[in-house]
């Protein structure tokens, strides 16, 4: 424990706590490149937030943006200003200008490969003589076709903000907007109980509604959802850990009525949490915050070897302390050994935080039983006497309904079967993301509404082109573009934003330079025969537009975040979608059929399949726990094992079966709850076998019970949606179990359950 206590004063010291909850994540050995462009991607588009100030005019929504900027000038601390500007308009086009020849849309491409010089003369003298029309971003010489300020309208197209007075503005539902980009500083996943963006923006809303009655604020962004959820755990989870601490305690006190159950008990948790996390630091780079917390719930069980060992000794001098635990020892060493077994069967799956979850429980329920044995009896050393409650609680197992194999006990058995199966058949799994949706109703509507008014594009799917060079990459989006093109000119697709269209190939460039320069030569002779004067067109860049320059200048930003660069020695870029629709995500998935290096991503459908594939294999490595669990009891019990395992399979087939009935829905975590309840309701038959009859041994198994519930069950009140499936699936299956191992219990030691 010296050893323990020095660690762990430098492991605080270090800061190698973990509280990115995308660190938890499974990582796909078979495409890791692949795995590592979608992290990059997610962690760029988790960090922004878009806020949007309106009201009833122009002047008062400039007067509600300013004061929502100076007020969140002073959140610096969690939010920094993003890349919504519109003074870098004016920037960009200056960049460009070198390259202008060669930045075409679609639709100019195409008509200056099939227009003649007539056609090219005719458009030139047209700009010529209507000076005044239109968007003008240079003299006529440099641009006699018009060409450029068609290219900058498609790129303003992406977004239906404009520059406005310097600010970005846009028009809609009766009100005049501005758009403001902040970024989140750190991770949008970071796991805490505070909610500084909230904060903020509720001051920000405030200062708006002061400088402009009637005004409103929208703000969207993945952080804002996260630090809602993580907020809404944290409370939930104090609230709830904090009552049910307090109901134990009084439990505790009810039963021994005595501080020092209490306090050796806690000191047990205490050293197994401790030894738990010191060596899952030394088996792990980083310890993740939700892995202590679970982890540190999953170790609670050892509580039952403390109450055990309190119960035994109730009403016995102290001098026999010793002799009670050697009698206890068999049973705690194989409740040990099975609840060991079924958590490191975590560790089999592919997800780093079930691995640390698996290490962190295992390890703190050895380091829990290891102080019961060595520091309890030494610290025991008073009387501890019975108490009428602990008395009048053991004589009930006497009287606890016992079943026998007679008539009437098969025909409630095949019953009871028969209801299990009825409800097991209507059981239905559901792995879909969205039903874990559980952020709160009005940010969901500030989202909708602002990517109405914004028309922004889909973060959940998208295309990652993958290449050995950056030239290849802007190659294969320009020719995944051309499909989508059909699908634009037949509006099933709004649009989408690809990094090409801000920088084209080097290919693409040469080519459209080539069209341009022809078509431009021919408009200069046309105008100049009919005008009796000459025109020279000016001199553009020779060398293409390259992707090291692009990303120093001042356009990059407007879309850098779909630009991934080298990942792994190949290099990636996202093309992002908008107008998207569930019947359309078919024929996209086709779209990008055949091309190389162009991969369709569906996050919501690749998680929710991830979630239902670690789900059937939880499943199997539950099956697994359960096989390593008989053999164990095999070994010690013989004929009568299937006594102390019968309950748990009972009670676990009952939960799922109810849940059938109801029609709620197999989770994931519906599964892990399963692996906790095979760990700790093995417990009771053990301790009710090791020693039958005996009514402390139903004591200290209806103690574990009653906190277990407490500690997990009451999670079913949660509003999280995974921690209300967790809960529920605890409830239901912890109390089914402690109700029915009773049931099963021996009356003597003779009957059936031999000693190796």
């Amino acid at each position: 424990m010296l050893a323990v206590v020095l660690h762990q004063v430098q492991f605080w010291r270090a800061a190698r706590l973990d509280t990115d909850v995308l660190a938890l994540l499974p990582v796909d050995e078979q495409a890791p490149a692949v795995t590592a462009a979608t992290r990059a991607l997610a962690e760029q588009a988790t960090r922004p937030v878009v806020v949007l100030v309106g009201a009833a005019d122009w002047p008062a929504a400039q007067r509600a943006a300013k004061a929502v900027s100076a007020s969140l000038d002073g959140a610096r601390d969690v939010l920094e200003p993003g890349a919504f500007d519109g003074s870098r308009f004016d920037a960009a086009v200056e960049f460009y200008r070198p390259w202008r020849d060669r930045l075409l849309t679609a639709d100019q491409r195409d008509w200056l490969a099939h227009a003649g010089a007539d056609e090219f003369g005719a458009t030139a003298l047209m700009q010529l003589y209507q000076p005044g029309g239109g968007l003008h971003l240079g003299d006529w010489r440099s641009d006699p076709l018009g060409l450029w300020p068609a290219w900058w309208t498609a790129r303003a197209a992406e977004t239906r903000a404009r520059p406005r007075d310097g600010l970005m503005w846009l028009e809609g539902e009766g009100r005049q907007w501005v758009l403001l980009g902040y970024q989140r500083r750190g991770s949008a996943f970071a796991v805490g109980g505070d909610t500084p963006l909230a904060d903020a923006l509720d001051a920000a809303r405030a200062a708006a509604a002061q400088a402009a009655p009637g005004s409103r604020l929208l703000a969207a962004g993945v952080p804002l959802h996260a630090e809602a959820a993580a907020a809404r755990a944290s409370f939930e989870i104090n609230t709830i850990g904090y009552g049910s601490l307090a109901a134990v305690l009084l439990l505790v006190w009810l039963t021994f009525r005595s501080l020092r159950p209490i306090v050796l008990v806690g000191l047990s948790l205490l050293i197994g949490c401790a030894v738990a996390l010191s060596v899952t630091a030394l088996l792990f780079e980083r310890v993740h915050l939700l892995t202590l917390v679970f982890g540190a719930s999953l170790v609670g069980v050892a509580e039952d070897y403390g109450f055990h060992y309190f119960a035994a000794r109730q009403g016995r001098p102290a001098e026999a302390r010793w002799g009670i635990l050697g009698g206890l020892l068999p049973g705690l060493a194989l409740a040990l050994l099975t609840s060991t077994l079924a958590y490191l069967a975590l560790g089999l799956a592919p997800f780093p935080g079930l691995r640390q979850m698996a290490v962190f429980s295992s390890v703190g329920l050895a380091a829990a039983f290891l102080t019961v044995l060595c520091w309890f009896p030494a610290f025991d050393r008073g009387e501890l006497p019975l108490t009428r409650f602990s008395a009048r609680f053991a004589d009930t197992l006497g009287r606890w309904p016992r079943w026998r194999p007679t008539r009437g006990g098969l025909a409630l058995a095949a019953v009871l079967l028969a209801l299990m199966a009825g409800g097991l058949a209507r059981l239905e799994s559901r792995d879909d993301l969205r039903q874990l949706q559980g952020s709160p109703a009005a940010l969901i509507a500030d989202q909708v509404e602002l990517g109405r008014l914004l028309g922004l594009p889909s973060p959940a799917q998208f295309y990652l082109l993958e290449g050995a060079d950056p030239e290849q990459v802007l190659l294969r989006e320009e020719a995944l573009k051309a499909r989508l093109d059909r699908l634009v000119a037949a509006g099933k697709l709004t649009g989408y934003r690809a990094v090409s269209d801000w920088l084209p190939s080097q290919a693409r460039q040469r080519a459209d330079a080539g069209l341009t320069a022809a078509a431009e030569r021919a408009a200069l002779a046309a105008v100049a025969a009919q005008a009796g004067e000459a025109a020279e067109r000016p001199a553009f860049a020779a060398a293409p537009l390259a992707p090291a320059d692009w990303l120093a200048g001042p356009a990059a930003p407007a879309i850098r975040g779909q630009w991934l660069g080298e990942l792994g020695g190949r290099h990636y870029s996202v093309l992002l979608l908008r107008g998207l629709s569930p019947e359309l995500l078919p024929r996209l998935a086709e779209a990008g059929q055949g091309l190389a290096g162009v991969r369709w991503v569906d996050k919501t459908a690749e998680i929710s399949s991830l979630l239902a594939r670690y789900r059937s294999g939880m499943a199997a490595l539950l099956l697994a726990g359960y096989a390593a669990v008989f053999a164990a009891l095999a070994w010690r019990f013989r004929r009568a094992a299937w006594r102390a395992l019968l309950p748990t399979v009972l009670g676990s087939l009952a939960t799922l079966a109810i849940f059938g009935w109801l029609g709620l829905p197999l989770q994931l975590f519906g599964v892990l709850a399963l692996v906790l309840l095979l760990g700790m309701g093995v417990d009771y038959g053990i301790f009710l076998l090791e020693h039958p009859g005996d009514g402390t041994a139903w004591l200290a198994v209806a103690l574990a019970g009653v906190s277990t519930l407490l500690s997990f069950g009451l999670l079913a009140l949660s509003s999280t949606p995974a921690l209300r499936a967790f809960g529920l699936t605890m409830l239901l299956g912890e109390l089914l179990i402690w109700l029915v191992t009773p049931c099963f219990r021996l009356e003597d030691v003779g009957e059936g359950c031999e000693r190796p």
